[in-house]
């Protein structure tokens, strides 16, 4: 079936993608927009209004007093429009109402340029023993986010790999860098479905459920990871064959979103991923 939408006037008809944020402090959030919009610049910061916020802002955001509602633009790419809801993970009620609140408003606004189209919602793997932390069981199950997708983002996933190589290290030895790999990432496995996150986040009592989960690399680590133990040298992999950007995460954003014309807006608004387009034109 042909779009109802021209992909001319898209960006009329929706404005600009936006995305809620959310996530612990240090779950590589930032890092996560720079990929996405392809810069390492900071976002500028604007108000409800309009109007671009003082530097202050962010003297102020470190400190606790944080307003959700403030859009976050990269110049690279302003057609995205972030949200960040930081502050709620300290234990604020304050903070978690106000989240709850904007996402509610939000995702049912019949004002469609102020609409929120999709939810990330970050979780750091580098401290795998305390993986879903009180933070994540309030969202998921008191926040219902409606038609909106929920897109668990699992960052800083190859810190799963250092502690599988310290568990296996001894039976390592005298294998082949091939044996060793796919010892290692059966360990990575075992150690994220020990975790028990997933069972929690798709429990049936919660409000919001994931749509999808995405599990990206940090660049915690140089590009090649070697490890001498007893004479063996075992690489882990190049950084060039993992996900240390953000393909795999607009591309499950994309095909979470049940409006089609919308899959259209993003695809048109990440300006990065050919295949992304290819795939979506084929769908």
């Amino acid at each position: 079936m042909a779009p109802k939408v021209d992909p001319q006037n898209l960006r009329k008809t929706f404005g600009r993608f936006r995305v809620l944020i959310v996530g612990r402090a240090n779950a590589g959030k930032t890092t996560i927009l720079q990929k996405v919009c392809n810069t390492t610049e900071k976002p500028e910061i604007y108000n409800a209004k309009g109007d671009k916020v003082c530097d202050m802002f962010c003297t102020m955001r470190r400190r606790g007093k944080h307003d959700i509602t403030n859009e976050m633009v990269f110049k690279s790419n302003p057609g995205f429009v972030f949200h960040d809801s930081c502050g709620f993970e300290a234990g604020s009620v304050g903070e978690f109402e106000d989240m709850k609140k904007f996402i509610a408003e939000r995702a049912n606004t019949t004002k469609l340029e102020e609409r929120i189209h999709a939810v990330w919602y970050c979780i750091p793997m580098d401290d795998h023993c305390r993986t879903f932390q009180r933070s994540e069981e309030k969202f998921f199950s008191e926040c219902d986010t409606g038609h909106v997708p929920v897109i668990v983002v699992f960052t800083k996933f190859d810190a799963l790999h250092p502690v599988a190589f310290g568990e296996l290290e001894e039976q390592l030895i005298g294998l082949s860098q091939e044996e060793c790999l796919k010892r290692i990432d059966e360990c990575v496995e075992e150690l994220f479905t020990s975790t028990g996150v997933l069972d929690r986040l798709y429990a049936p009592e919660n409000l919001a459920r994931p749509k999808c989960y995405v599990r990206l690399q940090s660049e915690l680590f140089s590009p090649r990871l070697i490890c001498l133990v007893c004479k063996l040298t075992w690489v882990i992999r190049d950084m060039d064959e993992v996900d240390t950007g953000c393909d795999t995460l607009l591309e499950n954003t994309t095909f979470a979103l049940d409006d089609k014309e919308l899959c259209l807006c993003l695809v048109s608004t990440q300006q990065s991923n050919l295949e992304l387009c290819i795939k979506c034109a084929i769908e």
